[in-house]
C-alpha cells in the first residue's frame, strides 16, 4: 500500500543521481576556480533555484510562509556551516593523490550520521537498520580500497581529510533534519523547501563574503564562468531539494545509507560507458552494498 512515509526512498535515489551529476560538474571547475570557488558555485548559483522551487511549493500547497523560530537557527547553522566545510574538504580530497582511500573514509558518513542523529535528535534505529548501515558501509570501503592503496592508510592527510569530511557531512545531515522538523504548522514539502532556501542563503552569504575579502579575483572568475556554474547550481539545488524532502520523512541515517547507491551508479557508468571491467573485489563490495541497502529499505 502506498504511504507518504516511504517516499523518502525515491526522494533519496533521485537526490543521489543529481549529486553524481553535480559533483562531476563541480569537480571540473575546481581547476580554474580553486577549492572554495568551486564550493561556492553550488550555493551561489543554487540559491535562486531554491527560491523558484519554494515559490512553486507554496503555490501548490497553499501553506503560509513561516518566520524562522529560535529553535530553527541553531540547527540550520549547524547544517549550513558543516556542509561548507565538508564540501571544501571533499573537493580538496578529489585532488589528493590518495583520493581512493579518502573516499573510503568519506563513506563512513552513514555510520557517523546514525550516531549523531541518535545523540542530538533521538532518531531511533532498530538493530536491523544498524546492521544494514554497517553492511552497506563495509561494502563501500571494500569497493573503494584498491590493491596497493592500503599502504596509504598510514598517511595522516587522507585519513584526517576523509574522517573530518565525513563527520562534517554527518553533522550537516543531522543539522538540516533538525531544522526541517522544527518548522511549525506546514507540510513536510514546505518545511523542506523553506529550510533549503535559508540554508543556501546562509551558505552563499558566508562564502561570498569570504571570497570578497580573501580572493576577489576568484569571485570575478566565478561570474565569468556563469554558464557551467548555472547548470551546476541547478543540479545542486535540485539534489538538495530531494535530500531535504527525504530528511523530512525519516532519520538522516536512513537517507545517508540509501545514498550509498551513488557508488553503484558510478560503477555502472564506469562499466557501461568506459568499458572498465569489475574485479572480484568490486563485485563483492557491490554485493554488500546491495544487501545492506535492501535490508535497510525492507525493515
Amino acid at each position: 500500500m502506498f504511504s507518504i512515509a516511504t517516499l523518502w526512498i525515491p526522494f533519496t535515489i533521485v537526490a543521489a543521481l543529481g549529486q553524481v551529476a553535480r559533483n562531476a560538474m563541480q569537480r571540473s571547475l575546481t581547476g580554474p576556480l580553486g577549492t572554495w570557488g568551486a564550493t561556492n558555485i553550488r550555493f551561489l548559483f543554487g540559491f535562486p533555484f531554491s527560491l523558484l522551487f519554494f515559490a512553486v511549493v507554496i503555490t501548490a500547497t497553499g501553506d503560509r510562509i513561516p518566520w524562522p523560530s529560535a529553535a530553527f537557527w541553531p540547527w540550520l547553522l549547524l547544517g549550513a556551516l558543516s556542509q561548507i566545510l565538508a564540501t571544501g574538504l571533499m573537493l580538496a580530497a578529489m585532488n589528493d593523490r590518495s583520493f581512493v582511500v579518502t573516499t573510503a573514509y568519506l563513506k563512513t558518513e552513514a555510520i557517523q550520521t546514525a550516531i549523531f542523529g541518535f545523540v542530538f535528535l533521538g532518531d531511533h534505529l532498530t538493530t536491523l537498520k544498524v546492521i544494514a548501515i554497517l553492511i552497506a558501509t563495509i561494502g563501500v570501503v571494500v569497493t573503494a580500497l584498491r590493491p596497493g592503496a592500503v599502504r596509504d592508510i598510514a598517511s595522516v592527510r587522507p585519513t584526517v581529510l576523509g574522517l573530518v569530511a565525513a563527520a562534517a557531512f554527518a553533522f550537516s545531515a543531522v543539522g538540516f533534519r533538525g531544522a526541517i522538523i522544527v518548522v511549525p504548522d506546514v507540510s513536510f514539502v514546505t518545511a523542506a523547501s523553506y529550510t533549503l532556501v535559508w540554508g543556501l542563503f546562509v551558505q552563499t552569504l558566508v562564502l561570498t563574503i569570504y571570497l570578497v575579502v580573501r580572493a576577489p579575483k576568484i569571485l570575478r572568475d566565478i561570474l565569468g564562468l556563469w554558464k557551467p556554474s548555472m547548470l551546476a547550481g541547478l543540479m545542486g539545488a535540485a539534489a538538495s531539494q530531494f535530500w531535504f524532502l527525504a530528511f523530512a520523512l525519516t532519520a538522516a541515517a536512513n537517507v545517508r545509507t540509501l545514498a550509498l547507491v551513488e557508488v553503484l551508479f558510478a560503477q555502472a557508468v564506469a562499466y557501461y560507458s568506459f568499458k572498465q571491467p569489475l574485479s572480484a573485489r568490486e563485485v563483492s563490495g557491490i554485493a554488500l552494498i546491495v544487501v545492506g541497502v535492501a535490508l535497510l529499505v525492507a525493515v
